[in-house]
């Protein structure tokens, strides 16, 4: 079978009637600002005769792509729901994301995604933190591709452009301090310390927290795994420590899994036992009792992040802005922390 003939930019500028010029300031998004009317003839002849755009040859010839490379531990809960909101802001930004996944902090898929990436010569890279650190990042990305991260502390300025980090740890500190206010004469964090530096900054918001609100009060701390008994967990928290006790989990799904087993005990929520999340996700919202949580603000994340890129392409100057920026999470209190 021979291959489709491929329409060309002559083409599709006699079937709008205007000049190729035209058309190649109209889908490459040249400089020149063209009326609404010739856009509104250029893009319905391009999709009529099925035009398309040769982004690499494109972009090779004017460096630039008009892509953004995106880089994340999964693509479900919390990162899902991010990386629909960088693709709605860098879409508006009049860019095209590119998602990848590291399938779970796994250091050598994020380097084979950060090589892919620049050899895409993509213009810029917005990646969720970095398991495989500085020294590896820094070997990787030294083309002068821009890089912004998500969630990633202190990393130096000749690798990453800034960051925008979640106030993961002020929410955490902020939870054993509303634990204690509730009643609550034991704490306990329940993490996930595979998540890497996310979880290291709940835990960091948990110790500063008992240590300011919570001094005389029984704190641990335990990890969520794929193997932890929740109910003999409970039943053993409950047995050691005087109810209420309080406890702050790593995200809505930990605290899901918590609350399920509550139930299975008939512990009773929260007179015997209370439960923060983080995320307020769905699940949240919905599940029997409700969970209290942490509302991330996932647009202005993606915005934020999407326009320190924006700014580093124009060679703009970020108005007095710092490198990394926090961004503070709201609690929502649902039934799990109030009668």
């Amino acid at each position: 079978m021979s291959k489709p003939k491929q329409v060309t930019i002559v083409e599709v500028a006699a079937a709008a009637g205007v000049s190729i010029a035209t058309v190649s300031n109209v889908l490459n998004r040249g400089g020149i600002r063209s009326s609404k009317e010739t856009i509104r003839k250029v893009e319905l002849a391009a999709e009529q005769l099925g035009y398309r755009r040769n982004t690499m040859a494109a972009g090779l010839s004017r460096s630039k792509t008009y892509e953004i490379g995106l880089i994340l531990p999964g693509l479900t809960n919390y990162y899902g729901q991010l990386a629909e909101h960088l693709q709605i802001e860098a879409h508006n930004a009049g860019y095209h994301l590119s998602v990848f996944s590291s399938g779970g902090f796994d250091p050598d898929i994020e380097r084979r995604n950060l090589e892919v990436l620049l050899q895409r010569r993509v213009d810029g890279l917005i990646c969720h933190g970095l398991a495989m650190g500085f020294e590896s990042t820094r070997s990787i990305v030294n083309s002068g591709t821009p890089l912004v991260l998500i969630n990633g502390w202190n990393w130096p300025e000749d690798i990453a452009l800034g960051a925008v980090n979640l106030g993961f740890a002020e929410a955490c500190k902020q939870s054993t301090k509303l634990l204690v206010e509730r009643g609550c004469r034991a704490l306990c964090y329940v993490g996930s310390k595979g998540s890497k530096v996310i979880d290291e900054q709940r835990r960091m918001g948990f110790n500063a927290g008992t240590q300011q609100y919570a001094s005389d009060v029984i704190h641990e701390i335990v990890d969520t795994t794929k193997d932890l008994d929740i109910e003999a967990f409970l039943k053993s928290l409950l047995q050691r420590h005087v109810a209420p006790v309080g406890i702050v989990a790593f995200d809505d799904h930990v605290a899901l899994r918590i609350l399920s087993a509550a139930n299975k005990l008939r512990i009773e929520i929260p007179n015997q036992l209370q439960i923060i999340g983080i995320n307020n996700d769905y699940i949240a919202k919905h599940s029997y009792p409700g969970i209290s949580s942490w509302d991330i603000p996932y647009s202005y994340q993606a915005q934020t992040a999407i326009n320190k890129l924006l700014h580093k392409f124009g060679n703009k100057a970020e108005s007095g802005e710092e490198r990394e920026i926090e961004v503070p999470l709201t609690f929502i209190e649902r039934e799990s922390t109030k009668s």
